[in-house]
């Protein structure tokens, strides 16, 4: 694999360069702070992206590389496999994902996969080589290949991690010092306490004697639930019936007005009953009187008539007298005229005689005056009498008449009283016929309403509400109580299916614990099958190319190299003696350091990767530098070198070697 053309529109302090690379040594020269490293990240961030995490870094790589005042953060890299396609990866660092173009200039970023963290995993695809190989093998960087003399131990370690895992980062004796800790740490064993396992087996024992007493706690759970809902449904028909009451009761109290007028006017048509009673009475009292009176006038009629009858007799007899008196004093008057007469002649008996006459007639005018005064005086009285019980008569019917004359009023207004407390009645019956109507249809789809109506007795509807109140809060209180219960029931229910969730949660806990512990055992034991796989297999092949590169850098002082577990890396000096490589020079480390990356990049992909170097030489001595530049010309052969360098020491030894090489400056 080749990388062709490097095109950086805006790309940290990088802005519209083209840089054209050559198959051969390319030499990336420019001073310090020039673009060297951000345009060695832009490489790198192009294949796999820009993260904005700070993975551990104090910034990110997308904060650190985008630009200030520029919106555009974008480039183009084009490159060639080993099979000869050719690919341009565009990519704008702020979108996650390029666009890929094949040599045909067709867009094939949707044939590869799509990571949601870090997008288009199109270059590992093709190279099968991911970001972390990458900088570990392909890409050398000054702070990791060299280091200072206190800092030798460190760097001897990562060269034995790297011969003996193929990682400069991991070392097997640690890697399984670790797991172990990691598995006594982490998970435990039964001869252990206060470890993960123990603790989650002690905590079970302990949940399950709690939890079983769950049973009896769900029965009383559900016997509550049923008094409850019974209770519940109770206090609907009561709340309902006691809605219905209080609109009933509101409905009297508006209407105990109308009932007072009701019962006064009732009291008024009692009073004025009475006043037609008493006036009936006395009415018949005059009545009464007006027929006695009428007998009585009989009566005086008949004893006048009785009177004229005997004056009449008496007139007749008098008649009768009057005519015998005369008859008598004729008789008397003759006689003694005869006598006189006859005997006497005597002039004062003629006298005599003859005064008779006037006598009769004076004793019969007073006769008849004193009888004509008696008549007269009788008739008088009669009339008087009867005039007496005339005008008793009219004052009894005049007296009548006024009674009927009230008695119409008195009824006159007894029938208007009775109208008003009829309309009165009316009026309060059609409010209650219209508050049961509205009841009704406000009620219908809830409950039994005309069950509800048919028990109020809407004459006592104050005492009924008085008694469903009463009802409502006996039921109200006896709810409270159940609730209470059920609330304590439930909070130990809850802690028991919380329990019961930690219990499950802490099986799967322990279930995962003992996982981890095989797969803590199973990785120690794949581990050892590989590393002695490694040691017999792939080791004695790394070792003799790292040996070989050895030799090419080193110019034949250190030829052969050696990993031994007692001792860790050895190699060979010119005089056959092996020496552990905590003795060799800080320089030759780093020489043996690089060597062991170079001779690792074979091995993690089939294509003959670049080499990119970032001033990794600049603390190499000008003959470990043409060695290594000797070794690399023979690389480059196969596979593109990069080199990045401030000085001018790379070109000066390959132009004394009359080496062709492609000079690219920044």
């Amino acid at each position: 694999m080749k990388i062709k053309n490097i095109k950086i529109n805006s790309y940290g302090n990088l802005e519209n360069k083209d840089i054209n690379l050559e198959n051969k040594i390319n030499i990336i020269y420019g001073k310090n702070e020039s673009g060297k490293s951000t345009l060695l990240n832009f490489i790198k961030n192009i294949f796999y992206g820009i993260s904005k995490n700070k993975n551990g870094k104090e910034i990110s790589d997308y904060d650190k590389f985008v630009p200030w005042n520029k919106e555009d953060f974008s480039g183009k890299i084009k490159y060639e496999l080993d099979n000869g396609e050719n690919f341009e990866v565009y990519r704008d660092f702020h979108k996650k994902n390029p666009m890929v173009l094949n040599g045909k200039f067709e867009d094939i970023s949707k044939d590869f996969k799509i990571d949601k963290k870090d997008g288009t995993k199109f270059f590992e695809e093709q190279t099968n080589v991911d970001e972390n190989t990458f900088l570990s093998t392909i890409v050398s960087m000054q702070n990791e290949v060299r280091l200072d003399k206190k800092d030798a131990e460190l760097l001897v370690q990562r060269i034995a991690n790297l011969a003996g895992t193929g990682d400069d980062n991991v070392s097997f004796n640690k890697t399984i010092d670790k797991l172990t800790k990691k598995a006594l740490e982490e998970v435990g064993s039964d001869r252990t306490t206060g470890r993960p396992i123990n603790i989650v087996k002690n905590r079970i024992k302990d949940i399950m004697f709690v939890i079983k007493d769950t049973k009896s706690y769900e029965e009383r759970k559900k016997e509550l639930e049923t008094q409850k809902e019974e209770l519940e449904k109770t206090n609907i028909s009561l709340e309902i019936k006691n809605n219905i009451l209080k609109e009933l009761n509101e409905i009297n109290l508006e209407t105990n007005l109308q009932k007072e007028k009701i019962n006064l006017k009732k009291q008024i048509e009692n009073q004025i009953q009475k006043k037609i009673d008493e006036l009936n009475i006395e009415k018949n009292k005059l009545t009464e009187n007006i027929k006695e009176n009428y007998s009585e006038i009989e009566k005086e009629k008949n004893k006048n008539q009785e009177k004229e009858n005997k004056i009449k007799n008496k007139k007749s007899k008098n008649k009768i007298k009057y005519f015998l008196i005369s008859i008598l004093f004729i008789i008397l008057f003759l006689i003694i005229q005869f006598i006189n007469i006859k005997y006497f002649k005597n002039n004062y008996l003629n006298i005599f005689s003859f005064l008779l006459i006037p006598i009769y007639f004076i004793i019969l005018l007073i006769t008849k005056n004193k009888n004509k005064k008696i008549k007269y005086e009788e008739k008088i009285n009669i009339k008087m009498e009867e005039e007496k019980i005339k005008n008793e008569k009219n004052i009894i019917n005049t007296k009548i008449e006024i009674i009927d004359k009230q008695l119409k009023q008195y009824i006159e207004e007894k029938e208007k009283n009775s109208n008003e407390i009829k309309n009165i009645k009316l009026e309060i019956d059609k409010k209650l016929d219209e508050i049961i109507e509205k009841i009704k249809e406000e009620y219908k789809n809830k409950i039994n309403i005309e069950k509800i109506l048919d028990e109020i007795d809407f004459n006592n509807v104050k005492n009924q509400l008085e008694l469903v109140q009463e009802k409502l809060n006996q039921n109200k209180l006896q709810l409270n109580s159940l609730l209470l219960e059920e609330k304590n029931i439930i909070l130990k229910l809850d802690n028991m299916i919380e329990l019961k969730e930690e219990y499950k949660s802490l099986e799967e806990k322990l279930q995962d614990l003992e996982e981890k512990n095989k797969c803590i055992l199973l990785t120690k034991d794949y581990l050892n099958r590989a590393y002695e796989k490694m040691k017999t297999e792939v080791t004695p092949k790394f070792t003799q190319n790292l040996s070989k590169n050895m030799a090419d850098i080193s110019n034949n002082k250190y030829t052969n190299v050696r990993l031994n577990d007692e001792k860790g890396l050895i190699v060979e000096n010119e005089l056959g003696q092996y020496i552990s490589i905590e003795k060799l020079s800080v320089g030759t480390i780093d020489q043996l350091y690089l060597s062991l990356r170079l001779s690792m990049i074979d091995d993690i992909t089939n294509e003959k990767m670049p080499i990119i170097l970032d001033e990794t030489f600049a603390y190499y001595d000008d003959t470990r530098l043409e060695n290594i530049l000797k070794y690399l010309i023979e690389k480059s052969k196969e596979r593109q070198i990069i080199i990045f360098t401030c000085t001018q020491r790379e070109k000066q030894i390959l132009q004394k070697m009359q080496i062709e090489y492609n000079l690219v400056e920044l």
